[in-house]
């Protein structure tokens, strides 16, 4: 017996001191290959940054030439097109990850500080986008649902006089909604979608917007009707402006599915301001937007 759980003993060390080396050995490996893959990577990044200076720099000798009439306009147009697929392979495909990324903004250092955001597979920055996407989607109804919710409320429950954490509630959501949207959409930036700067500023304006409205006095009675008159119709705008978000989501969706199509536009784009729309959308978005604007 105490042979047995002599040699048992004997055994576990062994097993425990090979556990030990194996580790050893892993840990040795893994860096190895992280040390390749560095390396791998670094000539991959070289490579893309050579090839995107090529295409400028063949674009700015046709466009030279032509200039000059030293080339035929239709031997040019083919070249250009040429080109191009050349440059939509580079910037919309894997090799994407190896250009030089877009600095950090200050909003980003601000939240999350000076760490790397940006994805080095394309799918991991496709499903960036397509949560983003979603958030949008969710949001939107929210928006329409929150407001709506507080105002039958008002009229069934609390007697025409809206209590001021229900108010309050929202006021911080909104702040959230806004803080989520610009995070989300500084990381797409980082991650090679083209949204436009100005789409990322309305934002930021409006999450000043929400910080400002938490501080509003939500006066109650007597009079509650009069002295509420600005939140009511704060709400009612926010009600329009749910219905807007909904109908705008859809449309940019559909024009984006286009562009993409055309070659005009790459996967991790999410926002365009083109006037074109899907047939029949536009002559329900814009009276909306219209009558947001006047409110």
């Amino acid at each position: 017996m105490g042979d047995g759980n002599t040699i048992t003993i004997d055994n576990l060390e062994d097993q425990v001191g090979k556990v030990v080396e194996q580790t050893k050995e892993l840990q040795e490996e893994a860096l190895a290959l992280i040390n390749k893959n560095a390396t791998d990577e670094q000539s991959l990044r070289q490579r893309a940054q050579s090839l995107d200076s090529s295409i400028c720099r063949l674009r700015s000798l046709i466009d030279s030439l032509l200039s000059d009439k030293l080339l035929d306009p239709k031997l040019a147009d083919k070249l250009e097109e040429e080109l191009q697929k050349a440059r939509c392979i580079l910037s919309d495909g894997d090799a994407a990850s190896f250009l030089p990324g877009k600095p950090h903004g200050r909003f980003l250092k601000m939240f999350l500080g000076p760490i790397n955001v940006r994805a080095s597979r394309r799918d991991i920055q496709l499903k960036v986008k397509e949560e983003y996407n979603s958030y949008r989607d969710r949001t939107a109804l929210l928006f329409l649902l929150f407001p709506s919710t507080l105002l039958i409320l008002r009229s069934w429950i609390w007697d025409g006089c809206l209590p001021a954490f229900p108010v309050q509630l929202y006021q911080a959501w909104l702040l959230f909604l806004y803080t989520g949207l610009a995070l989300r959409e500084n990381i797409l930036r980082m991650n090679g979608s083209d949204i436009r700067p100005w789409w990322i500023y309305h934002h930021y304006c409006a999450m000043v917007m929400a910080l400002v409205s938490l501080t509003w006095e939500i006066k109650g009675q007597p009079n509650c009707s009069q002295k509420q008159r600005g939140v009511q119709l704060f709400l009612q705008w926010a009600m329009m402006q749910g219905i807007a978000m909904l109908l705008q989501n859809r449309y940019q969706r559909q024009r984006l599915y286009t562009r993409i199509a055309l070659g005009k536009a790459k996967r991790m784009d999410v926002v365009w301001g083109e006037t074109a729309g899907v047939h029949g959308q536009l002559w329900v978005l814009c009276p909306i937007l219209f009558i947001l604007q006047c409110e």
